[in-house]
């Protein structure tokens, strides 16, 4: 009644939007969860594949580093521990999932370590 013939036209053709229209809202959606992916997730794996791969490799002799801090010399290796030499015949038992990093023998020691 109050609309003229021209306006309802263009409300109406500006309503039915098409799969373009949908498409266009929800690109910044899916903008958002590629860059969260690319940006979060994939280096999280890859951190946590190569995390594996170096607890998996662990040998006799090599030294690590647990997440508390703790540092020390493989000793023993279990199927999911490690015997570990904290000082001169102290030996604990480790799980393997808390060993933060490898460090393998022949890794340098830190140049202000004074050897005596």
């Amino acid at each position: 009644m109050f609309a003229t013939p021209a306006m309802a036209q263009t409300l109406g053709a500006a309503g039915a939007g098409g799969p373009q229209d949908m498409l266009l809202q929800f690109a910044p959606f899916l903008m958002i969860l590629v860059v969260g992916y690319f940006l979060l997730w994939r280096p999280q794996q890859i951190r946590a594949r190569d995390h594996r791969a170096a607890i998996s490799a662990i040998k006799r002799g090599d030294t690590v580093v647990l997440s508390s801090g703790m540092i020390g010399k493989v000793v023993r290796v279990e199927e999911a521990e490690l015997g570990l030499e904290i000082a001169q015949g102290v030996t604990v038992k480790v799980v393997k999932t808390m060993v933060s990093e490898v460090r393998t023998r022949g890794a340098p020691a830190a140049a202000n370590d004074a050897k005596s």
